[in-house]
């Protein structure tokens, strides 16, 4: 399973903080199954948040480029005999 980047994690931490004040002074609740409600209301949305933010592309590294050209330079070429 891949980790999640600095921005998924920053984006939905900040939408469960933001959304549960937001919930919490909207509702006016008080008690305590309301309060377990808007909480995890707030934590599915931070879910939903953070696996929409985009993933950064992966580009392959130089090193890595140029271990694989040299790697195809030194494979022998196999010629097959025409007719």
């Amino acid at each position: 399973m891949p980790r999640p980047t600095v921005a998924q994690l920053a984006y939905g931490s900040a939408t469960v903080v933001l959304s549960t004040i937001a919930m919490l002074l909207l509702s006016q609740t008080s008690s305590g199954p309301g309060v377990g409600v808007i909480a995890m209301s707030a934590v599915i949305l931070g879910l939903f948040v953070a696996l929409s933010v985009p993933k950064p592309k992966q580009t392959p590294a130089p090193e890595a480029d140029a271990a694989s050209e040299q790697a195809r330079e030194r494979e022998p070429v196999h010629e097959t005999a025409g007719p």
